[in-house]
């Protein structure tokens, strides 16, 4: 069971595989990765996962980025757990890749708690506009889900470093990449525009 891969110089972590989305250019719906099979048996403990972390040497590594074949706010709680004690262990920088739905999934705004623990948000928006989002992404929670990502990332920018949208080049119409540009500018975040891998 793969809980953490190394990608560059990055440290990532594999916590869960459930995840709200069906995103059609998903990288698990393509099989094994380059960093081996990333489907989890089950979902491993906070020991197991601070105990994995523990084994690399974190001098080695720009950062430590929360990321694998699930969404790692579908177990919020523990992640930013993990967050505080590795916080306590090293100047690391701490990043996240996330669909944006943490709200939705558990039910409030968490963002208070995400202050100081992250130094970079990278958030999956993949789309102009919510009908768009739910052909291409497919959330469990229908067209709820697009806005509320966008209000995921204004909450969230106060208590994090960096806050970053992103889209894929090959799954997106150039002119909706710079809509997705003044989207991210309104809000006062950055737009990355990722390849496909």
């Amino acid at each position: 069971m793969i809980i953490t891969y190394t990608h560059r110089d990055g440290l990532y972590v594999n916590m869960t595989n459930r995840c709200p989305n069906h995103c059609d250019f998903c990288v698990r719906s393509y099989g094994d990765t380059l960093y081996g099979n990333l489907w989890l048996e089950r979902e491993p403990s906070t020991e197991e996962i601070l105990a994995d972390i523990k084994k690399r040497d974190l001098s080695r590594f720009s950062e430590l980025v929360f990321c694998g074949y699930g969404e790692p706010t579908e177990r919020l709680s523990d992640m930013l757990e993990i967050c505080s004690q590795i916080r306590r262990l090293s100047d690391i920088r701490i990043r996240i890749n996330t669909n944006g739905q943490s709200e939705l999934i558990n039910g409030k705004d968490s963002t208070p708690r995400w202050n100081g623990l992250f130094d970079l948000v990278s958030i999956s928006l993949n789309a102009a506009d919510a009908d768009t989002y739910d052909h291409v992404c497919h959330s469990r929670y229908g067209k709820d889900a697009y806005p509320a990502i966008l209000e995921f990332a204004k909450n969230v920018k106060p208590y994090v470093g960096h806050v970053v949208l992103s889209v894929v080049d090959t799954t997106i119409l150039p002119e909706d990449i710079e809509k997705c540009r003044a989207i991210a500018e309104e809000i006062g975040v950055e737009l990355r525009v990722r390849e496909f891998i």
